[in-house]
């Protein structure tokens, strides 16, 4: 593990976005890291697109009844 220097007004808007998110400062950019580096690995895809992908490999997926209705 790493120390990471970030500008303070980046650091300020981290931590208000892990207050936001239900996260720790350290999950909140770790999240923001691996979001930007799928994001550059792969341009075609939108934000949306790339949560929902790795919400299905991590096995997240529909509930049950929300999936037999559909």
């Amino acid at each position: 593990m790493g120390i990471v220097n970030i500008e303070d007004e980046l650091h300020e808007q981290l931590r208000r976005a892990s207050k936001a998110s239900c996260r720790s400062i350290n999950a909140q950019a770790a999240f923001w890291i691996r979001i930007g580096m799928l994001g550059e690995l792969n341009p075609g895809l939108t934000f949306q697109e790339l949560a929902a992908r790795e919400l299905k490999a991590a096995g997240v997926g529909e509930p049950a009844a929300t999936a037999a209705a559909a």
